[in-house]
C-alpha cells in the first residue's frame, strides 16, 4: 500500500516543482502511443488508489530523449506524487513497457556572486576556484555545486588586469540543483573561506 501523501499545499506550486519525470530504458524506442494515454493511464490509476484529486496527472509529454514529463494541479508538487511511486510506473508501462522510474524534476539554478576577491582566489598560493568551490560547500551545509565555479570573463584577460592593478575582483558563477536550494543561498548571503557575498 502506498504512503498517503498529506493535505494539498495551501500555496501553489512552481511549474518546475509540479513536474515528475518517467525515465525510458532509452535503448528501446518510444511505443506509437499518443502521450495523452500515457496521462490517461496514470490519471486512471491514481484515482483507482483514491489519490488527491491535485496530484493526478494533468498532462505528459515526452522530450528529445524520450523521457516523459507530466504535472500535476498548481496545488500539488511532484513530491506529493512520489508517495505513489511503484502505481506510476505500473500504470504508465501499460502504454510504454520500458518505463523504469519516475524523479521528480531536477532543476538547475545558475548563480553569480560579485566582487570576488582575486588575492584569494587567483594565482599563485591560492587555492584557485576549485577551492572556492570547495569553501562554499564545506560554508553552505547542504550545498551541492553541479559545475566548476568560473569566471564569466576570460581568466587570462582578468590575470592581466590584476597585474596592471586594474582590478581586484571578480565575478564568477556556478550551477546547483534546485531553485530552492538556490534562493536559499540567495536570500542568506553565500558564504566562502569567511567571506559573506
Amino acid at each position: 500500500m502506498p504512503c498517503r501523501p498529506g493535505p494539498a499545499p495551501t500555496t501553489r506550486s512552481s511549474m518546475a516543482e509540479r513536474r515528475l519525470i518517467l525515465w525510458r530504458d532509452e535503448s528501446v524506442p518510444p511505443p506509437n502511443k499518443m502521450d495523452p494515454e500515457i496521462a490517461l493511464a496514470i490519471k486512471r490509476a491514481l484515482f483507482h488508489q483514491q489519490a488527491l484529486a491535485d496530484i493526478r496527472i494533468i498532462n505528459a509529454r515526452k522530450n528529445a530523449k524520450g523521457a516523459i514529463t507530466t504535472s500535476r494541479h498548481q496545488n500539488a508538487t511532484a513530491k506529493m506524487a512520489l508517495g505513489y511511486r511503484d502505481i506510476i510506473i505500473t500504470a504508465a508501462g501499460t502504454v510504454d513497457k520500458v518505463v523504469v522510474d519516475v524523479k521528480e524534476n531536477q532543476s538547475w539554478e545558475r548563480l553569480k556572486i560579485h566582487a570576488v576577491p582575486l588575492v584569494q582566489n587567483m594565482g599563485e598560493g591560492t587555492g584557485g576556484l576549485e577551492q572556492m568551490h570547495e569553501d562554499i560547500e564545506v560554508d553552505d551545509v547542504g550545498v551541492t555545486i553541479s559545475t566548476q565555479v568560473r569566471c564569466l570573463v576570460n581568466p587570462s584577460a582578468i590575470w592581466e588586469r590584476r597585474q596592471k592593478r586594474e582590478i581586484a575582483a571578480s565575478l564568477v558563477v556556478f550551477v546547483v540543483k534546485g531553485t530552492k536550494v538556490a534562493m536559499g543561498l540567495v536570500k542568506k548571503v553565500i558564504k566562502e573561506a569567511g567571506v559573506w557575498y
